[in-house]
C-alpha cells in the first residue's frame, strides 16, 4: 500500500463520529435535520431536539429505520428548564455531549427596526443568542471532563451583511458570531472547539418567502457569484467537518456557505 493511500485512509477516518454524542436544536426540518442526519451517518449518536416532540419523535424514528442510532428531545430555545432537561436526557441516556449544534432560530418580523417592539427583539435574542449560551454553558462541565468537545452555531450572513426587513434577526446573529469567539477563546484550554457557519439561501421552510418571491430572488441572484439556491445538505458537510477530527485546529472560525454572496 503506497503512503500516499495510508494518509488518504487516515484523512477519511478523521470523519468519523463513532462513539461521539451530538444535539441538534431545531432539527424536525430544514438544516438542523440534514445535518443530525449527516453525522448519523458518519456514526454518531444524534438527539434530534425541537420544540414539539412529535416531530423530533418522527425524525429520530426515521434514523432508526435506517440503522442509525437517534432520540428525540423537544426542547424550545427559549425556555431555560427545557434546555436543562435536553442536556440531563442526553446525559442521563448517552453518558456524555460531544458536539453541539445551536441552529434552532426564530425571527417572527419582518421589517424596519423601528417598527420593531421591545418584546420582539427580546424574544429573538432569547431564542437565538440566550438558548446557545445556555445549552453550551449546560453542556460544558460534561465536555471539560470528558476532554473535550465541538460547539457549532449556525449564524448567518445576515450578521456580516444585514438584508432589509431582517434588522433584529441580524443583530441576533452578530452576536451569535461573537458568542462563538467567546467560546472559542475561553473553552479552548478545555478542548472545546467552538465555531460558527453563516448559510446563505438555503431550501427551507425558513426561506420560502424569499425564494418565492422572484424580485427578491432575482436581487440575490445577481449578488451570488454561484447563481443558485443551496439545499441543506450542502451546509451539512461543513457542519460534519466541524464536528470532526478533520477540523482539530479549527476554532473561533466564522466559515461561509452563501454562494459567494458576501465576497
Amino acid at each position: 500500500m503506497s503512503q500516499v493511500f495510508k494518509n488518504q485512509m487516515k484523512i477519511q477516518q478523521k470523519f468519523d463520529l463513532s462513539g461521539k454524542v451530538a444535539i441538534i436544536t431545531g432539527a424536525s426540518k430544514g438544516i438542523g435535520k440534514a445535518i443530525a442526519l449527516a453525522f448519523a451517518q458518519s456514526g454518531a449518536t444524534v438527539v434530534v431536539s425541537s420544540r414539539k416532540q412529535e416531530a423530533v419523535d418522527v425524525v429520530a424514528e426515521e434514523f432508526k429505520a435506517a440503522g442509525h442510532q437517534a432520540l428525540g428531545v423537544a426542547a424550545h430555545m427559549g425556555d431555560f428548564e427545557q434546555i436543562d432537561h435536553l442536556v440531563k436526557t442526553t446525559i442521563d441516556r448517552y453518558g456524555r455531549i460531544d458536539i453541539i449544534v445551536n441552529n434552532a432560530a426564530i425571527n417572527p418580523i419582518f421589517g424596519p427596526v423601528q417598527d420593531a417592539t421591545t418584546e420582539v427583539f427580546s424574544k429573538i435574542m432569547q431564542v437565538n443568542v440566550a438558548g446557545p449560551f445556555e445549552l453550551a454553558k449546560k453542556a460544558y462541565p460534561f465536555m471539560k471532563n470528558q476532554g473535550g468537545g465541538s460547539i457549532i452555531n449556525i449564524s448567518s450572513i445576515e450578521s456580516v451583511s444585514p438584508g432589509e426587513g431582517l434588522g433584529i434577526y441580524s443583530i441576533s446573529k452578530s452576536a451569535l458570531i461573537t458568542l462563538t469567539k467567546v467560546q472559542a477563546r475561553e473553552w479552548g484550554r478545555d478542548k472545546i472547539r467552538a465555531n460558527a457557519i453563516c448559510p446563505g439561501l438555503v431550501k427551507t421552510k425558513f426561506s420560502e418567502v424569499l425564494i418565492s418571491h422572484k424580485e427578491s430572488l432575482d436581487k440575490i441572484m445577481d449578488k451570488q457569484a454561484l447563481p443558485m439556491v443551496a439545499e441543506p445538505e450542502d451546509i451539512a458537510g461543513l457542519a460534519l467537518f466541524m464536528a470532526s477530527d478533520a477540523s482539530a485546529f479549527c476554532t473561533g472560525g466564522i466559515y461561509m456557505a452563501d454562494g459567494g454572496y458576501t465576497i
